[in-house]
């Protein structure tokens, strides 16, 4: 009984490890009751081997069938939060941060017992697959006749139903490895493809926003503010109605706003990428193209305000290390969350509360002028939960007042466990909590009448936005001052704080020279 119960558990990991999805929207009962292709060919090739080769080519396989369920496990993480599959080349860089995150919201003894926990279990998926192989095929090699006999039938059957495109009839391995082979060719060419995207420049030595008044311009990357949050019906309404209150309140203190789509090049993670594609007018769309172009010469915004006689600074409540990347933005300075004199809690991944980081902005802005500053925030980053109250602005001070709300008690990954649709609210009322406290901002401090870009850097994950391959972020231009709001009436963007649903939708690297295009000139 206890081998047969070993070789039913070896027979159900290999079927697992063929049959696996390797998308999130093609798990079902149904992907596991279907007849693999693979398998067949499999116990084929390996009964024909002599048999002093077969074990060892079975073993073998097996492990490869192990890497390869390694590899479907990889695909479907990146797909529940990108919505895309993992790149066996581009994306490996991207895993350190993901375990950065979970140390900085669930701490560094979490953080490592997560790391060691699945590379322990990538080490026995490995090992175990390859000896469930060896198993099988030693057991079926004990019955070669029958198994060859019955291997063969199915074979025909298999063909029979493939013929006509029925699911029963499989190759789901051969696909996914297919699938990665291809992509694998096209990642090896994309540092040449890169390369000469960064080298093309038409702004490059070119005289800069001479029509651009000499206000403060504020560019707030929204974090996680997706085209999702205006379409999704459990979201639309309350975000959209916030929106809207939003756009009147600022029309009563003198501001107009125009607002439209860019589409992102990442999706529920990665914002630095999105950051960066907005900034340097480039595709920014995995690790390696971030990295290598922090090493080339390319103009962004902060060195174009920079040459145009702006101060450029960041403000980054992101930031916790050493952030060697402000040089190549063109940052003046650049105040990380260690030197923004926060002595408030974290509210789950974010450092502080966005009107703790935007009172801080205030401050700068005060002492600096004419400015460019760039303020990602940071409470509408997953997990979404807690949220900070709003304060009177006098009241916010060095954030110590926010020790005295809920900031903690629910672990961070909770968001992987709890129904999709209770995370989806969530991440709503953290969008509604983001907006209204930057339109309290701009009407509470319209002093020296700011022109503020606010941009959605990436959708949420999958988990919100439902399979949905769009990748489109809300961008709004904010300004008190006609002129400037005259300079972008060809672009056609949609009057208030909320997008139309046909409103321009143009890629994120193209709004740099967009911009610069608008207002590059008196003439």
């Amino acid at each position: 009984m206890r081998r047969r119960i070993v070789t039913a558990l070896a027979a159900a990991l290999v079927a697992v490890a063929l049959l696996l999805p390797s998308t999130v929207g093609d798990l079902s009962p149904w992907a596991f009751l279907r007849l693999p292709v693979e398998a067949l060919a499999a116990v084929l090739a390996l009964l024909l081997l002599p048999a002093g080769a077969r074990r060892p080519a079975a073993v073998a396989l097996g492990a490869v069938l192990g890497l390869l369920l390694l590899v479907k496990a990889l695909d479907l993480g990146f797909g529940s939060v990108r919505d895309e599959p993992f790149d066996l080349v581009l994306d490996w860089p991207l895993l350190p941060p993901a375990v950065e995150y979970l140390a900085t919201t669930g701490g560094q003894a979490l953080a490592l017992a997560v790391v060691v926990a699945v590379c322990a279990a990538a080490l026995a998926v490995v090992v175990l697959t390859a000896l469930a192989t060896g198993r099988l095929v030693r057991i079926a090699a004990g019955r070669r006749t029958a198994v060859l006999r019955g291997t063969a039938l199915l074979s025909a059957v298999w063909v029979v139903v493939a013929i006509p495109g029925l699911p029963v009839a499989a190759a789901p391995a051969w696909s996914t490895a297919l699938q990665h082979a291809r992509q694998v060719g096209i990642s090896l060419g994309d540092a040449d493809a890169f390369a000469a995207e960064v080298a093309a420049d038409r702004f490059a030595g070119r005289p800069l926003l001479g029509a651009l008044p000499r206000h403060d311009v504020l560019l707030v990357f929204v974090e996680s503010y997706g085209r999702t949050a205006l379409e999704h019906p459990e979201l639309a309404p309350s975000v959209g109605a916030v929106l809207d209150a939003g756009t009147e309140r600022l029309a009563a203190a003198g501001y107009a706003a125009r607002s439209g789509y860019l589409t992102s090049t990442t999706s529920g993670g990665g914002s630095w990428l999105a950051h960066a594609t907005l900034l340097a007018g480039v595709r920014v769309d995995n690790q390696p193209r971030y990295d290598a172009l922090m090493g080339r010469d390319r103009l962004t915004l902060p060195k174009a305000f920079q040459a145009a006689g702006w101060s450029t600074f960041g403000v980054m409540p992101g930031i916790t290390r050493d952030w060697p990347e402000g040089a190549f933005f063109g940052y003046d300075r650049v105040y990380p969350a260690a030197e923004m004199g926060y002595a408030g809690p974290a509210f789950g991944y974010a450092t502080m509360p966005d009107q703790y980081a935007l009172a801080f902005l205030e401050r700068v802005r005060r002492a600096n002028g004419p400015l460019f500053a760039v303020v990602p925030v940071l409470s509408s980053h997953a997990p979404w939960r807690p949220l900070p109250s709003a304060l009177p602005w006098p009241g916010v001070g060095d954030g110590s007042v926010f020790a005295t709300m809920p900031h903690g008690g629910e672990w961070p990954q909770a968001i992987w466990t709890r129904p999709a649709a209770e995370v989806r609210a969530d991440y709503g009322k953290s969008l509604e909590y983001s907006w209204a406290t930057l339109v309290s901002y701009l009407d509470s401090h319209a002093e020296g009448a700011p022109v503020v870009i606010a941009v959605g850097d990436h959708q949420p994950a999958a988990m919100v936005t439902g399979n949905s391959p769009n990748r489109d972020s809300p961008i709004t231009l904010i300004s008190r001052d006609p002129e400037v709001l005259d300079r972008i009436a060809d672009w056609r963007w949609t009057p208030g704080l909320r997008p139309a649903p046909e409103a321009p939708t143009w890629p994120m690297a193209a709004f740099r020279d967009r911009f610069l295009t608008a207002f590059g000139s008196a003439g």
